[in-house]
């Protein structure tokens, strides 16, 4: 048998079935019984109540009337009510209309506005009616204070499991935005970072082109030629990225070629920097300390911070030269892209472009720091620190 039909909620029958077997229980009590003390009528009244949930569910309204049409009975064919003993006519009304003020609850918590406001109307005036017809005396009092405490007790109990629900509700839509965003703002970096370093490459292979392919075509050839493979890079990063994003939909299949196809990293930058070197940019890379494997997030953010730092150079710092420092430190790793050219290099002019934005994200979703701006003697520096996880860190301090 499927689980979920184990779990579903009883059908239009089993919801009428149960209000009947209600109403028959309630009778058998106030006319079988007609010399069983009140306490023990409500009692057994509120037992049977729990026939009344399959009818709870599907009809609040007529539940909540069904109830409080057998507490009233409960009450006014109580013995000791119609004789007069005040304490035990208090207790049985009590107990009685406990169950109706139970499901009066159940609808403040789950139905409209208007439903719940109704609800509450018509259990308010039947109780304080009934308690105002059948008791007198001291009994009036101790009735209406207890019966009104206790109404709104429940209805406060639903509208706190309301109040929870919707709150509840409203984190997990708020978390999927936030999920959404993060991942929008993810797929905005790894673009802008493939794309444009690569697009700025083919542009200025393109301006060479143009402008030798008359008088020099070797060099024409050999610009195209350094487009063709920058191109076909940028596709493939291309395809990798839409084959993560179609991965849940793609089943294995995606699955296996985005496996393939793992995202570029430290070991990826010397192949940057040849790339960036024939777009008339000559790359310098330094390497420090005691390099070991890094996760992969690490890796690419620091290949991403690399490549849109000389992305910034080839395209504003109007120089032939710059440095790249990878250093492998206790905790952390350290990324510095530096040139020495008059322009205003990584990142364009201040309030233009998302080079600067896309590092300080992410190396702020590293926890890490990134500092990036004109270097007193000239030229502009980037540098970034990432701090390296723990294990990694405890196991360079154990060797």
């Amino acid at each position: 048998m499927d689980p979920e039909t184990i779990i579903r909620p009883p059908g239009r029958a089993g919801a009428r079935a149960g209000a009947a077997a209600y109403l028959l229980a309630v009778g058998l009590l106030v006319g079988g019984a007609p010399r069983a003390s009140g306490t023990v009528h409500a009692v057994g009244s509120l037992l049977a109540a729990g026939l009344l949930v399959g009818l709870v569910r599907r009809a609040p309204l007529v539940a909540l009337g069904t109830a409080l049409f057998g507490s009233t009975a409960v009450v006014v064919g109580t013995p000791d009510t119609l004789h007069g003993s005040a304490e035990a006519a208090y207790q049985g009304q009590f107990l009685a209309y406990l169950a109706a003020d139970l499901v009066l609850g159940f609808i403040v918590a789950t139905c409209g506005r208007r439903v719940r406001l109704a609800a509450v109307g018509v259990s308010c005036t039947v109780q304080l009616l009934v308690i105002g017809v059948f008791a007198g005396g001291d009994a009036l009092a101790v009735n209406a204070v207890i019966a009104l405490p206790t109404m709104a007790a429940c209805c406060m109990a639903g509208l706190l499991s309301r109040e929870r629900r919707e709150h509840a509700v409203a984190l997990r839509t708020q978390e999927v935005a936030e999920a959404v965003t993060a991942e929008r703002l993810s797929i905005a970096r790894e673009l802008h970072d493939m794309v444009a370093h690569s697009i700025g490459i083919v542009a200025i292979q393109a301006g060479v082109g143009s402008r030798v392919i008359e008088t020099q075509p070797a060099q024409a050839r050999e610009a195209l030629r350094a487009i063709e493979a920058t191109s076909r890079e940028t596709l493939a990063g291309l395809r990798r990225t839409l084959v993560a994003l179609r991965q849940a939909d793609g089943g294995p299949a995606a699955a296996q070629r985005s496996s393939l196809a793992p995202s570029p990293g430290l070991a990826d930058i010397e192949r940057l920097a040849t790339a960036t070197a024939d777009a008339g940019v000559r790359v310098e890379v330094r390497r420090s300390g005691e390099e070991r494997p890094v996760p992969a997030d690490i890796g690419l953010s620091a290949y991403r911070i690399v490549q849109e730092a000389l992305t910034n150079v080839v395209r504003h710092a109007d120089t032939g030269h710059c440095r790249v420092s990878i250093g492998f430190e206790r905790e952390e790793l350290c990324v510095e892209v530096v040139d020495d050219g008059p322009g205003a290099a990584a990142g364009a002019p201040a309030g233009h472009g998302f080079g600067i934005v896309g590092m300080r994200e992410r190396v702020g979703l590293l926890r890490g720091h990134l500092s990036a701006g004109p270097r007193p003697g000239g030229g502009f520096r980037v540098a970034a620190r990432l701090p390296l996880p723990a294990p990694v860190a405890a196991a360079v301090e154990g060797r």
